[in-house]
């Protein structure tokens, strides 16, 4: 195996330490330690105070634990500032989400490309996109459609795209409305033979490491990962049986959403449940996913409640 097929030494910049961020951070930061690289992590002007002191526990923590933290508006700075930036790191891992704004992951992969990065790892941690397509009804995901256009027309960058469903907490966000556990309800997205893949952060952040390291080297490829692939009737199952309690259980079938969404367009909940409804593109078989591959375990939704619970 060549010499640069090693991921050793490597300068490595995270975009982001929300809650996917602080959970990439803490398995890829011993990682790249390891391998005598660096991890830096870019957040916003924000986050330290008036004594140039970092306010989260949870950035001080990675600090501790060798990471350097350095501060950007990511969603307000140029394309040629991000450049700028960039150009100093060997892979980059972006974390940043859809907070950021519409038209950023966009100006983000461009400002990637410009600096000749070698490996990205765009902010794709959601559904399969390339079977989505565009016109879903969530504009952020037509988005992520032209992200992957830009990267797979270009062959200086390598890039590497980790598909990974829903956050699992995301299916008992009581403003989602599909588990709502205080109200004892249950809405199934397009019918209860619908399936949704999940995963959770901490899953997310260590088979993203793992997938980082991985020789060969991944690269220009899609790679799936998954908690568990599971149906709505299931999850209605798994849910009432770990709390022992009995849920109200409606169904939130397509064609009602679209009217819901042709009234009320901006509703980004609405997107969201009207996009998961169609069933396409937002799972994935257990066998095609990394995890299982390399017999890696992952948090199912039954682990997710029974540490929730």
């Amino acid at each position: 195996m060549q010499v640069k097929d090693f991921n050793t030494a490597e300068r490595v910049l995270v975009l982001g330490a929300g809650q996917l961020g602080d959970a990439m951070l803490s398995a890829l930061v011993p990682a790249v330690e390891k391998l005598n690289g660096s991890v830096t992590v870019i957040v916003s002007p924000g986050s330290w105070d008036e004594q140039g002191k970092l306010r989260s526990e949870t950035h001080k923590k990675h600090t501790a634990a060798g990471a350097k933290f350095i501060s950007m508006d990511v969603a307000g700075a140029t394309a040629e500032s991000l450049q700028e930036t960039f150009k100093w790191y060997d892979t980059i891992i972006n974390c940043m989400g859809f907070v950021a704004g519409s038209g950023t992951q966009l100006k983000i992969t461009k400002a990637v490309l410009a600096a000749k990065v070698k490996r990205y790892f765009p902010w794709q941690f959601g559904v399969n996109y390339d079977v989505v397509g565009k016109g879903s009804g969530q504009p952020v995901w037509d988005e992520q459609y032209d992200v992957r256009t830009l990267l797979r027309q270009q062959n200086s960058t390598e890039w590497v795209i980790v598909s990974t469903g829903m956050f699992t907490s995301f299916l008992f966000e009581p403003e989602f409305n599909v588990v709502n556990l205080a109200a004892k309800t249950i809405n199934a997205l397009g019918g209860w033979d619908t399936q949704v893949t999940v995963t959770t952060p901490a899953d997310i952040g260590r088979l993203t490491t793992a997938i980082y390291l991985h020789q060969p080297r991944i690269k220009n490829e899609v790679v799936f990962i998954a908690g568990e692939t599971i149906s709505y009737g299931k999850l209605a199952e798994t849910v009432e049986r770990m709390t022992e309690q009995t849920f109200t259980k409606n169904v939130f079938a397509l064609p009602a959403l679209l009217d819901e969404l042709h009234a009320d367009p901006d509703n980004q909940m609405l997107r969201y449940r009207t996009a998961f409804a169609r069933g396409t593109g937002v799972w994935w078989p257990m066998t095609e996913t990394f995890n299982v591959k390399n017999n890696i375990k992952t948090e199912s939704v039954e682990d997710w409640l029974k540490a929730a619970l």
